[in-house]
């Protein structure tokens, strides 16, 4: 780097703008579209290229309609902020100026569910990845750990498509390889448990003296169908648990879809659906109430996967 960046405390975040800002020196078609969120950590991009950092203030319908434009103009753009002002905010804004003009983006968004929890229920998003389902055509990735980031924004800015990258501060302690599709962690017999980003460690953790196969997948979407069905037709069981770490059940439909003629059971591990939290607290204290935790995820999955089923 010609010129050192601007830090800051998220590490996953860090890595996003690292690899957006030297990607700007090569790739002319970028262009990074913001809201005030992350503004000072991109300034130095901004000298170099000050007419692709475009941050429109604290506008966020305007953020994705100024990136439907840029787009429509054979530009790439690449939007940030917090999710719940990048996806819920201008939902409207994504599902015509993006996805009815048929026109790519790269959305990053930071603090879903509920990474930075001092700031209230306004900077939580829970449902994020379940509202842009709501939506045809989005790939989402979802990185287990910072080092996950970077291969998976590269592709996302190289390409023409609409993307969704959710950052966490939650991460796992190692990558993972590969990070397209689904790739198998453990084989096992009792049934397959399919664990999404930051949630591996725990899922790991969970099924050390399970028999059960662990899938982990750093992108669902597109939903990798035919590796889940491979792993439950090569199992014992039918027994899918899905452990998200947004809206729980968020990818059940896909599940059902991808064993619609398997006779098959699943269990949905993720923020609850019945309740919202009043209180501020850590990332860890929402974990527990719903559900995430350590604790609650290894007695899901020996509840589901060591009791009889007959």
């Amino acid at each position: 780097m010609e010129q050192a960046m601007a830090r800051v405390a998220n590490p996953m975040r860090q890595v996003f703008v690292e690899t957006v800002s030297a990607a700007m020196d090569t790739h002319p078609r970028l262009v990074v579209v913001l809201a005030d969120i992350t503004a000072d950590a991109f300034t130095p991009a901004s000298e170099r290229h000050p007419d692709r950092v475009v941050n429109v203030g604290i506008r966020e319908q305007c953020m994705i309609g100024v990136a439907g434009g840029l787009a429509l103009t054979g530009l790439r753009p690449v939007v940030h902020s917090y999710a719940p002002f990048l996806i819920e905010r201008p939902f409207e804004q994504i599902k015509l100026d993006l996805g009815h003009q048929d026109v790519g983006a790269v959305l990053v968004g930071i603090g879903g569910p509920y990474d930075d929890p001092v700031w209230g229920r306004t900077h939580q998003a829970p449902g994020d990845v379940a509202l842009l389902d709501t939506l045809p055509g989005w790939t989402v990735h979802v990185p287990g750990h910072p080092a996950e980031v970077e291969p998976l924004l590269r592709s996302a800015l190289t390409g023409d498509g609409r993307v969704y990258l959710r950052l966490s501060t939650q991460t796992n302690t190692s990558p993972q390889p590969a990070l397209f599709g689904f790739r198998t962690l453990k084989h096992g017999r009792r049934g397959v448990v399919l664990a999404v980003g930051p949630v591996l460690e725990r899922v790991l953790h969970a099924t050390r003296h399970v028999d059960v196969t662990v899938l982990y997948a750093a992108t669902v979407r597109p939903f990798d169908e035919a590796a889940l069905r491979s792993a439950v037709l090569a199992a014992d069981h039918a027994d899918v648990a899905l452990v998200e770490p947004y809206l729980a059940g968020t990818s059940a439909h896909l599940v059902n879809a991808a064993l619609g003629h398997i006779p098959h059971r699943i269990r949905s591990i993720g923020v609850r659906r019945d309740l919202e939290l009043h209180a501020y607290g850590r990332p860890a204290d929402h974990d527990a109430v719903h559900g995430l935790d350590q604790a609650s995820i290894t007695a899901e999955i020996h509840t589901m996967f060591t009791q009889s089923t007959s």
